[in-house]
């Protein structure tokens, strides 16, 4: 669980750092910070487009030896950031560095609920996610300093170690998985046939946006509306850390008790606190507050909506599982994207997050959607 968990974390470290980099590298590469935000959307494209592929090509090679693979090709890509030549350049190789990210969380996911004691599949697959979590609370933070202090190229010199020490962990650490079986590219093809499949992925693109069109600006947010200095941005990130840890523990805790009905709190809670950040934006120790608050909200969606899409996949598992990553890197690039809008267009740093907290409540309605036409199905 350590070893996945790791993997977890250096996927976690080098999706989140960019954003907190954002005006280092939009300086460093002679862009506009909309411009570098794109870099955000590179890197969700990377997940978006790799894990469907990823997981229905390699649908019969062994889960143990399938991880290492993922974390080594992972590792590649973030060391091509590390020498990337101009922008263009750093948005081929995020997209690279995306492509294993989906998978890896995927096949990680049904090997912790493979090892997980029965009726307790959300607390394993929130023990592997919380590996993403804590990258908030050390990894992006430790790897924001050392990108302000040393150039921005430093933190993703940072991820590429985590990667190869995560490789060595797997292998060494991870059991051989002979009794979990393999399935074949026909057959994980098989979910997106199923109905339930595209709509929790839908859940998951507009439900979970609006957490992102925040984070990503969340740098210029805390500096020009709260009035935060720069010096104490790691600590605001780090907040935002521990949020996410406090969020996925206590959403596999809610997954495993009442899945649906906690989906539909989670959502819930979601809309409420990014209306509250519009607000309490304009001071900092608010902003940080509520921040907090929006973190753990958003993670908590991960793990409910990870083992619903494992029971509507049946046996198209590994599949739906990546997908749901690809779900929330359209939301992470959706949401880049929409911030960069609404900022662009003069509305200010606030306005992600009232847009966020309408994407929520869209996100409600789809899962009110999905729960009427499972009971449609059951009575049929």
């Amino acid at each position: 669980m350590f070893a996945l968990a790791m993997g977890g974390f250096g996927i976690g470290t080098t999706e989140f750092v960019a954003m907190g980099l954002l005006p280092q590298i939009a300086g460093g590469l002679g862009v506009s910070e909309p411009a570098a935000g794109r870099i955000v959307t590179a890197y969700a494209m990377g997940v978006v487009v790799g894990a469907p592929l990823i997981a229905a090509l390699t649908a019969r090679i062994p889960r143990r030896a399938l991880l290492v693979a993922l974390m080594v090709a992972f590792t590649v890509g973030n060391a091509a950031a590390i020498v990337a030549p101009n922008y263009g350049g750093l948005m081929v190789a995020r997209f690279v560095a995306g492509l294993p990210h989906g998978a890896y969380f995927g096949v990680a996911s049904l090997v912790a609920a493979h090892l997980a004691e029965p009726g307790k599949r959300a607390k394993a697959v929130s023990i592997v996610i919380s590996g993403l979590s804590v990258a908030n609370v050390a990894g992006v933070p430790v790897a924001t300093w050392i990108g302000q202090d040393l150039g921005w190229r430093s933190a993703f010199a940072l991820v590429a170690v985590v990667g190869v020490l995560t490789v060595v962990a797997i292998a060494a650490w991870v059991p051989p998985l002979h009794t979990m079986s393999t399935t074949d590219p026909r057959t994980e093809l098989g979910a997106l046939r199923r109905g339930q499949v595209w709509l929790t992925l839908a859940i998951a693109m507009v439900g979970f946006a609006g957490m992102f069109a925040v984070y990503t600006y969340v740098v210029s947010t805390l500096t020009d509306v709260a009035g935060m200095p720069m010096s104490l941005i790691p600590l605001a990130l780090l907040v935002y850390g521990v949020g996410m840890v406090v969020g996925v523990f206590l959403g596999g805790v809610v997954a495993d008790r009442v899945p649906t009905p906690g989906l539909f709190a989670v959502l819930g809670a979601v809309a409420a606190f990014l209306t509250m950040f519009a607000v309490a934006a304009h001071n900092p120790y608010t902003a940080v507050a509520v921040l907090f608050l929006v973190a753990a909200s958003g993670a908590a969606l991960v793990p409910g909506l990870q083992t619903r899409l494992m029971d509507v996949a049946a046996d198209a598992q590994t599949l739906a599982a990546a997908l749901n990553h690809s779900a929330f890197n359209v939301a992470n690039g959706f949401g880049a994207w929409i911030g960069g809008v609404v900022i662009a267009a003069g509305f200010g740093y606030t306005a992600p997050a009232l847009v966020g907290a309408g994407l929520a409540v869209l996100g409600l309605v789809v899962l009110t959607i999905s729960v009427m036409a499972a009971a449609v199905t059951a009575r049929r």
